[in-house]
């Protein structure tokens, strides 16, 4: 009988086929490989490894690795000891974890197979001999069990192509039905996969949207997380849209309500980064979802489903993805799900008595049973939880360890009816947390949920409370769980939270933590704050014009975090809290001062930063922030992006912890102060559009300092005096007019972007970072000065030149290879090459944005290569790499190098005739405006053409009508994503 334990296994590998290579290998079973490769499941290849009597070690680990084994019977497959063994392996990995056989008789009779008779036979018998009757009565059992499992017969298929479709469809089913890690700890699981893969229907060939819809605290999440995990490697891009990820895409927008047409760009910018795994990518219509993705077989969830907007923006129609393309919407709205059209909508309900049970006892004793004696308890705490698995795993949480006296003491008070609604379980679970440690912990979580871990503890350093403890108990509790170190508390244990804050007074100023927009405004209005108020959060767009007094931080003393925010985009929008008059004072012990449009020009008469770790005040009019020197050592992260009234910096020497500093678009700063040479820990400096900015101290060697950006700075005529670990510096539109010799020295540089210099220098490319440099990108669009060919010389040495954009028209006679086309043709290959790594060259591509007048625009450029022998074979290889532009209209030349990653088989490869190479270049944009007027290529230094490649060529032409009769074709596809190179899978086409 299989155990269960098949969850347990670590798999290696989705597929492992059993086969007589002399039978199948270059035909049937290359075509079922081919077809696997392209649904993206993982197949295990021996590379065609000499095969000996035995079965080793490894290739027993890579049978046991594997969640489904295909067995191909053949002719001929009885002849090999190693096949029979391998058959072995497989019967006894069936019995002991339930491992998947699926059988198929390729031009051969099943019953042959089954009672050994026939040819199948014979070959079985000559395999037998000199061997123990042990041996063969274990090969017999192996061959007849496996034989009667339910499998494919090739004959009786007409269509050899069908049968395989048909093989990989089952095997693509099965493994999405297979259990694995991700799941042994979510009771009841594999029933909902089950009933959603249905929903999904994966034969059906168009993109369909599906919806996963229940109340609160059923299960929703669990159930999209662990489907999502495994099915989503199976699709060429996908991304999980939660909450965090909105909020997190908004950027300098704070938080999510794409109500606004920018905001909407901003989130589908975000959304396209994610998915097509392309940094920062920027979009200016709302179409770009569509172009980008129409030809894509993506894969999108989009849980915690609030807002229609957000569903509109990111996936408003099926049309917009490519075939195959499935989108899961998960909320507890079915009105919104109607309103889309999402017709196939799967609804959650709550779990079976008995599956509660299970639910309570995995979370209580980490079994799926509860031990004895605990019975009848288990059995009435799941009722009482109303088998809601949000409840169940919290109660069951509690109650860990605890025994059956504090079990029976906890029932007497439900029964009782102390506790009986959800709300009042969850309050009841946190009124049994350890200690006040944890109570203050999760009250402070409820203010400051999904927020990072190390803003929480940095926010909380000065405090008394055991910040990691506290967090590893509630943790422990179910309360909270985290995530990319970021602290999550489900919504109705934070509504439980904030519940709990509100009993503490009938006064909304005394208690810890204000969140209610009309409490805060009542107590900044009547000035009724007190000592006990700790935090403020208040989103500014859910007041109607509040006036408060300069009095009205008075009394709240204790005030550490405050945050008056806006959620909606309106770059140009007056902040919705006016002052009557400049406020007196902030409370001495503000950790945080989040203040966004803040709407007084100078900041309270009476201001102590020392204790702030985040001075956040985009937008703000404020023209001037403190006078003197304030001892600053908490202050980790200033940000004033967006003050255009801010005419100066106050002094930072004292500011030793800080580590970022935007100051971007503060438009009326004339002049960096001297005192950031003292800030030591700063990682980056943003002053990017400063269009006043004039003076940058003379040495700002800051060792820790990796990302200076000083773009738009149009009126910084010097270079900034650096340290070598710089590796981000942007410079855009400046008035820079030389770059110093000793940059390159600067060994971590990674981008330097000089767009629009107009005044640089020609010299420029003796200055240029050397050729230790791993990758760099370089950017000089509209440095009219430059000298080109001696740059492009330059330039040459980075053999992993991530990218380089001149302004030009014409790709330079520099690329030997070049066209004003799109394809370059007939390049002569040296035969050795393919037994390389990589194929590699520069290569130009000459694009025309047109007359388009729009400050950002962005596209991709495709280069693929097919190699090609004398009878017409050929494999591909394919990169993208990416450009992103703020630069002013006109025509440029995007410069990089490919590394092309050739076929993970190369031995086997190189034993082809390639002899020449077809090279295509393929623009895709935001725009349709883009044109690719030209592209060339230079191959590089370490590539050399065949001596012989003319009378190769010869050769060549005389097979040329035997080449157009072939209709054979191998391909490899690789994908390279920002330099990322994705493990090339072999594909393999039989037309």
């Amino acid at each position: 009988m299989a155990s269960s334990s098949s969850s347990s296994c670590n798999w290696e590998c989705d597929v492992f086929p059993s086969f007589s290579g002399t039978d199948v290998r270059i035909t049937f079973l290359s075509h079922l490989i081919r077809e696997l490769d392209r649904k993206l499941i993982i197949v295990f290849k021996d590379n065609e490894t000499e095969r000996s009597r035995s079965l080793g070690p490894e290739l027993k680990l890579a049978v046991r690795t594997s969640r489904i084994a295909v067995v191909v019977f053949s002719k001929n497959y009885a002849s090999s000891s190693w096949c029979l063994n391998e058959l072995l392996e497989i019967v006894k990995c069936k019995q002991e974890f339930g491992q998947i056989v699926i059988p198929i008789f390729y031009r051969l009779d099943p019953s042959h197979v089954r009672h050994q008779t026939g040819y199948f036979g014979k070959m079985f018998k000559k395999t037998c001999c000199n061997k123990t009757e042990r041996v063969k009565i274990r090969w017999r059992k192996a061959l007849t069990d496996v034989a009667n499992i339910l499998g494919y017969h090739s004959v009786t298929w007409d269509n050899e192509a069908k049968m395989i479709e048909e093989i990989v469809n089952n095997v693509f089913g099965k493994l999405l039905l297979t259990s694995s890690k991700d799941s042994e700890d979510f009771v009841g699981i594999e029933n909902h996969i089950a009933k959603m893969i249905l929903l999904l229907d994966f034969k059906c060939k168009q993109g369909r949207m599906v919806g996963i819809c229940g109340s609160s605290g059923i299960g929703k999440t669990t159930i999209a997380r662990v489907l999502f995990n495994r099915i989503s490697r199976h699709f060429q891009g996908s991304v999980f849209v939660d909450r965090a990820f909105v909020s997190k895409s908004m950027g300098i927008y704070s938080r999510a309500n794409p109500d606004d047409y920018n905001m909407k760009l901003h989130l589908q910018g975000n959304f396209l980064s994610e998915v097509l795994g392309i940094k920062d990518m920027k979009v200016f219509h709302l179409g770009a979802v569509g172009e980008r993705l129409k030809n894509h077989n993506v894969l999108i969830f989009i849980d915690d489903l609030e807002d229609q907007v957000v569903l509109d923006t990111l996936v408003g129609h099926t049309h917009w993805f490519g075939r195959g393309s499935r989108i899961v919407v998960i909320t507890k709205h079915m009105h919104l799900l109607r309103s889309h059209g999402i017709d196939h909508i799967y609804e959650v309900h709550l779990p079976s008595d008995g599956l509660a049970l299970q639910m309570l006892c995995r979370s209580a004793f980490k079994q799926n049973y509860p031990p004895d004696g605990f019975m009848k308890l288990a059995s009435e705490s799941a009722v009482r939880a109303g088998n809601l698995p949000l409840a169940l795993k919290v109660l069951g949480s509690y109650l860990r360890g605890r025994d059956k006296k504090e079990w029976m003491d906890m029932l007497l008070m439900f029964r009782n009816g102390q506790y009986g609604k959800i709300e009042e379980i969850l309050k009841f679970c946190y009124n049994g947390l350890n200690n006040k440690n944890d109570e203050a912990i999760f009250r402070h979580i409820a203010f400051f949920n999904r927020e990072k871990i190390s803003d929480i503890k940095l926010l909380l350093a000065d405090s008394e409370l055991d910040v990691d403890n506290g967090l590893k108990n509630l943790a422990e509790k179910s309360l909270i769980h985290e995530k990319c170190n970021t602290v999550e508390m489900h919504s109705l244990v934070q509504e439980m939270g904030e519940d709990i804050i509100r009993t503490q007074s009938n006064e909304p100023g005394e208690r810890e933590f204000l969140v209610d927009s009309k409490d805060i405004c009542d107590v900044l209005q009547d000035i009724t704050g007190t000592e006990k108020v700790l935090g403020m959060s208040l989103d500014m767009d859910e007041t109607n014009g509040l006036h408060i007094s300069e009095h009205a931080f008075q009394g709240l003393d204790n005030l550490q975090f405050l945050s008056l925010f806006t959620k909606k985009g309106d770059l140009g929008k007056e902040s919705s809290l006016h002052l009557l008059e400049r406020l007196d004072h902030f409370p001495r012990k503000l950790r945080l001062l989040h203040w966004e449009l803040y709407p007084s020009t100078g900041m309270p008469r009476e201001f102590h930063p020392e204790h702030l770790v985040k001075l956040q005040m985009q937008r703000s009019k404020v023209e001037k922030l403190w006078e003197g020197v304030h001892s600053l050592s908490a202050l980790k992260e200033m940000d004033m992006w967006g003050s255009e009234n801010l005419k100066e910096i106050p002094d930072l020497s004292m500011a030793t912890n800080l580590e970022t500093l935007n100051l971007g678009a503060c438009s009326s700063l004339v002049e960096l102060p001297s005192s950031v040479r003292y800030l030591n820990k700063l990682e980056m400096l943003d002053m990017s559009f400063c269009k006043n900015l004039e003076i940058i101290p003379a040495n700002i060697n800051l060792q820790s300092l990796s990302h200076l950006n000083l773009s738009g700075c149009s009126r910084l005529r010097g270079f900034p005096s650096l340290s070598t670990n710089i590796s981000s510096l942007s410079l855009d539109q400046t008035g820079i007019e030389e770059v110093p010799g000793w940059i390159e020295n600067f060994t971590q540089l990674r981008l330097i972007s000089m767009r629009g210099c107009e005044k640089l220098c020609p010299s420029v490319k003796s200055s240029l970072p050397n050729d230790s440099i791993p990758r760099v990108e370089l950017n000089f669009i509209n440095c009219i000065n430059l000298d080109q060919e001696a740059l492009l010389q330059k330039l040459s040495v980075f053999k992993r030149l991530a990218l380089s954009v001149l302004s030009g028209e014409e790709v330079p006679s520099y690329f030997t290879q070049r066209t004003t086309g799109t394809s370059l043709t007939n390049i002569p290959l040296l035969q050795t090459t393919l037994s390389q790594p990589f194929f590699r060259f520069m290569a130009c591509a000459a694009v025309d944005s047109g007359s388009i007048s729009i400050s950002h625009f962005s596209f991709v450029i495709e280069v693929s290569c097919r190699f090609i022998d004398i009878l017409g074979n050929h494999f591909g290889s394919a990169y993208w790499p990416l450009y992103l532009s703020t630069a002013p209209l006109g025509s440029h030349l995007v410069i990089f190098n490919c590394r092309l990653p050739l076929n993970e088989d190369n031995a086997y490869l190189a034993k082809r005739d390639y002899d020449h190479v077809d090279i295509q270049f393929h623009l895709m944009g935001d725009c349709s405006e883009f044109k690719l007027k030209g592209c060339g290529i230079r191959l590089c230094e370490d590539y050399t053409p065949s001596p012989d490649i003319a009378a190769h060529r010869q050769m060549k032409s005389t097979v040329d009508k035997k080449r157009r009769q072939m209709k054979s074709t191998e391909t490899v596809q690789v994908k390279v994503k920002c330099g990322k190179t994705e493990r090339p899978k072999k594909q393999i086409e039989r037309m």
